[in-house]
């Protein structure tokens, strides 16, 4: 993400710059398509994480229940014993 970031950075520092002392003639034509596509490379990586982290945040819950259920059986087993 650092790294996407940094490289969209840079490209506005260059794009300014360019367009300071050339008037824009390199980053005219490429600026907006460079930018909206590493945009768009955030924004998927962005919803990417999202999922992942919702994904590993019900396996966590789910193992977390198991351990209970476990738990919860173990007792009852000695509660019968007795």
């Amino acid at each position: 993400m650092f790294l996407w970031c940094g490289v969209l950075f840079a490209l506005g520092i260059i794009a300014f710059l360019d367009s300071i002392f050339n008037m824009g003639d390199i980053f005219r034509k490429v600026n907006s398509v460079l930018f909206m596509l590493i945009s768009m490379a955030l924004l998927i990586r962005t919803t990417t994480k999202m999922k992942e982290k919702k994904l590993e945040n019900s396996e966590q819950r789910i193992f977390k229940l198991e351990q209970q259920v476990k738990n919860l059986e173990r007792s009852k087993k000695k509660v019968d014993q007795f």
